[in-house]
């Protein structure tokens, strides 16, 4: 078995298609074929479930490649290592961070990081789904909800924060210090879609006391939501992270009580994954930024300990 046979084989699982795995490794479709059939011969059992044109893994095939993917993720692990020996502070870094504020919150400080490794090439994804993207190894670290529930997942918590009811003075609610939960209902809503992290915790919320959001307007930009709450077309629940952002004078913020909306954002990586000095050098500067925030009474403060 060899390690060409095995990119050949991850590429072919990720492509699903003999002849689009060929082209995306330059290689002829017969060559491909070739390499595939000797892996098979080798390890005694069939990988691909062959139909027609199209290809599906099988179970062994499955395990093959969950376990090759390991093995690639180790030897860049050992030649990242190696460099670090060799004081090369080069490379490749690759942050994920879920859209809209999170990912506002690292670009904020990638002005800093570039001038502490200039010669490190960061890649930044603002994407839904941070934390598979760091279990195939995509993604070098990711800023996410916690908690996380897989054991193959170290996770760092940086912050809790509070949501709160975002309307303007002229709103019926504009001279209440407090809003319970189920009074958001009464009146209308302007929301993100239900595939938005801040959205969902509304709506569980919403599922753990028996009741059910039906937002007036739907929306998946920020910059729009802030707009028609602003013309007064309704209210919204916001994170302090994304209020601190946009910092508009002629909204009020209300805190949503009984229950208090909350949740808990930290850094997430592989357990097993090598964290290099660019890695490391990333998470001691966003934490940092967040102690400053706190400091400075910018952000809510987390009591939670340490996930391990």
């Amino acid at each position: 078995m060899e390690l060409r046979q095995l990119e050949y084989f991850i590429r072919t699982c990720e492509e699903l298609h003999f002849t689009k795995a060929s082209v995306k490794l330059g290689i002829t479709q017969p060559s491909l074929s070739h390499q595939i059939k000797a892996l098979e011969d080798e390890i005694g059992v069939p990988l691909f479930d062959r139909i027609g044109k199209k290809i599906a893994i099988t179970d062994a095939g499955m395990i093959l490649y969950k376990q090759s993917k390991l093995v690639f993720g180790n030897l860049a692990n050992a030649k990242e290592q190696i460099q670090e020996l060799q004081q090369i502070e080069r490379g490749t870094l690759s942050i994920g961070a879920l859209p809209g504020e999170l990912n506002q919150l690292v670009s904020n400080l990638l002005l800093d990081f570039h001038r502490e490794y200039p010669k490190v090439r960061l890649k930044i994804f603002g994407v839904e789904d941070v934390v598979n993207r760091v279990l195939s190894n995509e993604l070098d670290l990711a800023i996410t909800i916690l908690p996380v529930e897989d054991d193959r997942v170290h996770a760092i918590p940086l912050y809790c924060e509070n949501f709160y009811f975002v309307a303007t003075a002229e709103h019926p609610y504009a001279g209440r210090k407090a809003i319970d939960f189920d009074e958001i209902l009464n009146v209308p809503i302007v929301m993100f879609p239900e595939t938005h992290r801040c959205r969902q915790l509304v709506d569980m919320t919403c599922n753990i006391a028996g009741l059910k959001l039906n937002p007036l307007i739907e929306t998946t930009t920020i910059e729009s939501l802030f707009g028609l709450v602003r013309s007064g077309a309704g209210g919204t629940v916001l994170s302090k992270t994304l209020l601190e952002m946009y910092n508009y004078d002629d909204l009020l913020h209300i805190p949503v009580q009984k229950p208090t909306l909350c949740r808990e954002v930290g850094i997430v990586y592989l357990r097993d994954k090598y964290m290099g000095k660019a890695a490391r050098g990333f998470i001691d500067l966003l934490t940092e930024h967040i102690k400053k925030l706190k400091q400075d009474k910018l952000m809510d403060t987390c009591d939670s300990e340490e996930y391990s």
